[in-house]
Formats: structure tokens, sequence, C-alpha cells
């Protein structure tokens, strides 16, 4: 009979608490982050000119 592989299984649980944190992380990010179309004057891109036309 063949012995469990404790490490494979440790491993596997440690890099799924990883993915749940990092994916809490991005939805704090999302959620604090002021959505782009409220904000007129930045540009959508970031390689985007506005110009104003006075």
């Amino acid at each position: 009979m063949a012995k469990p592989n404790y490490q494979f299984q440790k491993r596997q649980k440690e890099l799924q608490k990883k993915k749940k944190m990092e994916e809490k992380r991005q939805r704090k990010l999302e959620k604090n982050a002021p959505p782009s179309a409220e904000n007129p004057d930045q540009p959508a891109e970031p390689g985007e000119v506005v110009t104003k036309d006075e």
C-alpha cells in the first residue's frame, strides 16, 4: 500500500489559500478604485491624450 504524500497535500492547500487571498485582494482593489466612467478628466487608456476645447 502506498503512503500518502502529505507534502503534496500541504502544497495544494497553500496554493488554494494563496489564490483565494489574491482574489480577495483584487475584489478590494476594484471596490475601492473609482470607476473611470465617472471621472471624464482622466483618459481611459494610459497613452491617450485628452484635449479640452475652451
